[in-house]
């Protein structure tokens, strides 16, 4: 297999953990989204969309979307589990997944995108036409990712980790989607005292750092 990646890029990082998590360590190849190396033909004929990550199975397939690399390789690799066990489990994990993907990575990435200098002519990602940065998107953003901050240190009062008691892609989604979050000065708000407890622990879990 061979990994699609960016260090810096916000979806090829749960992939990263998610297969630290695993214990498992593929080969990487490293695309710089900013100067336009993901709409590069090189890449292109990898995943036609631009996007990151792209995962080459060695069959020759390609898996191109963040959860569904993740379902793959919990597949292969089912220990330990992250997807959930049960049919409950698996629908209770992927529900919050979910929350954390459109709820807070889609509104951060609407606030960086519509607002990053080196994206002035690129607010979507990609292989698309060039599009203008839109104002109005990113202040969406901003209130859509602060309901979403108060949402999950809502959440996080009652259970230790996002889907409940055991770690899983759903706490790989949120941790990444604070990490985002820094990167338009939306840290997590010092009264969330529930959400800053389980980013300590996130940051102390040695795939924290893939």
């Amino acid at each position: 297999m061979k990994l699609y990646s960016m260090k810096q890029a916000v979806n090829p990082q749960r992939v990263r953990i998610f297969l630290a998590e695993k214990g498992l360590d593929i080969e990487t190849e490293e695309i710089d989204i900013p100067s336009g190396q993901n709409r590069e033909e090189s890449f292109l004929s990898v995943n036609p969309r631009g996007l990151l990550p792209a995962l080459v199975l060695d069959d020759g397939t390609v898996l191109h979307e963040s959860v569904a690399i993740c379902r793959y390789i919990e597949g292969v690799h089912p220990e330990p589990c992250l997807l959930g066990a049960t049919p409950k489990e698996q629908a209770i994990i992927d529900m919050r997944q979910r929350e954390m993907e459109f709820d807070g990575l889609q509104s951060i990435a609407w606030i960086f995108r519509n607002t990053a200098p080196h994206f002035a002519a690129r607010s979507h990602p990609g292989a698309v036409p060039d599009m203008a940065q839109l104002p109005d998107l990113a202040a969406r953003g901003q209130i859509l990712a602060a309901l979403w901050f108060e949402r999950l240190n809502e959440s996080l009062e009652s259970q230790e980790f996002v889907a409940g008691d055991s770690y899983s892609i759903a706490d790989i989604t949120a941790f990444c989607a604070v990490l985002f979050a820094r990167w338009v000065k939306m840290p997590i708000p010092d009264h969330h005292s529930h959400t800053q407890r389980w980013f300590a622990a996130m940051k102390e879990r040695p795939s924290a750092k893939a």
